[in-house]
């Protein structure tokens, strides 16, 4: 009797893993779908997030806004740094030219307390006055003829006028008091000058 018992035992057994294993198997099939209904349900509210509120719009928007204005301001900051470094340095070219023409003087000045030679001198400045004039030049500067030219008030600004010692010379420039000059081709200062009438 013990042997019936015991195979009856293992058949109860065996039939008890069986039907674990039937549960199980069954769980497992539940088991997607509700992970599948949870995939969906997740899904959908991901898609409710993706449109968003007006507000949301709002808000985008607004920092958009803040974001380019500081942008702009931090540009419009750099650029004025900048043009103000190239105030500052934009004469550093033209001022190295003419420091050889300093020079010049500079000794020109000195032997002139050395030297009794007048003749000397004068060469000298000359020479001086002729390299300056050449670097004037070179700035594409040049000095507006104006003696006995017709007065032209673009070119010209009359100081006084005085009986023209000719017929010639009536309306005309008489005598310059200050040379006026070009930049390129236009007047960089006007020639101060007396008119004959």
């Amino acid at each position: 009797m013990t042997k019936k018992s015991e195979k009856s035992d293992s058949q109860k057994d065996k039939k008890i893993e069986v039907e674990k294993k039937l549960n199980e198997e069954q769980v497992q099939e539940e088991a997607p779908q509700e992970v599948e209904t949870e995939e969906t349900e997740e899904k959908e509210a991901e898609e409710e997030k993706k449109e968003p509120t007006t507000e949301e719009k709002l808000a985008e928007l607004q920092d958009r806004y803040l974001r380019l204005s500081a942008e702009y301001d931090n540009f419009r900051k750099r650029t004025l740094k900048e043009k103000i470094d190239l105030q500052k340095s934009a004469n550093e070219n033209l001022l190295n030219a003419l420091l050889p023409v300093a020079d010049d003087f500079d000794r020109a000045l000195q032997s002139m307390d050395e030297t009794k030679e007048i003749d000397a001198v004068k060469e000298g400045l000359n020479l001086i006055y002729g390299k300056f004039n050449g670097f004037l030049s070179q700035q594409g500067i040049r000095e507006i003829e104006s003696i006995n030219k017709a007065f032209d008030t673009d070119l010209h600004e009359a100081i006084t006028k005085i009986p023209a010692p000719s017929k010639k010379l009536k309306g005309k420039v008489v005598d310059v008091v200050q040379k006026g000059y070009f930049l390129n081709e236009k007047v960089l200062r006007f020639a101060k000058v007396v008119i004959g009438e």
